[in-house]
């Protein structure tokens, strides 16, 4: 009888180390390359229809995948929208985003090296210097 709690408490234990180590060992955007920091963020407040979120975000070079794998471990909401903006760490941006048809101010847009967007329906995108003609 001993035995088999002996045999139970060894699985059990197990099957908990396992369960931690999956969870504390997901990729995050902690392990993404270019010191991404969150430098604005602004959400509107609208509780029962879509949802906006604008971020802005600073990182030390143009490491393309991260930022698009930045931007998909941003929140989403179903039918919301989810942009988040990238600028050069060296390259001034004041920090601020505003709701509505233009999110950052006109002097700035020269420094935003890419735009990701998550639409209502979930489809993700990034665009490479958007403010470029």
């Amino acid at each position: 009888m001993k035995k088999n709690k002996l045999v139970i408490l060894s699985l059990s234990v197990i099957a908990i180390a396992t369960m931690l180590w999956n969870v504390l060992s997901e990729p995050g955007i902690k392990g993404l390359k270019g010191n991404l920091k969150e430098t604005a963020f602004i959400r509107n407040e609208q509780n029962t229809g879509p949802v906006i979120r604008l971020y802005a975000v600073s990182i030390d070079q143009e490491y393309w995948a991260d930022m698009e794998q930045y931007g998909n471990y941003m929140p989403h909401n179903k039918y919301g929208t989810t942009r988040v903006y990238f600028f050069l760490s060296n390259k001034p941006y004041n920090g601020k985003l505003e709701l509505g048809d233009r999110n950052i101010e006109k002097e700035y847009q020269q420094h935003c090296i890419a735009l990701y967007e998550k639409n209502g329906m979930s489809q993700s995108s990034i665009v490479k210097y958007p403010f470029r003609d």
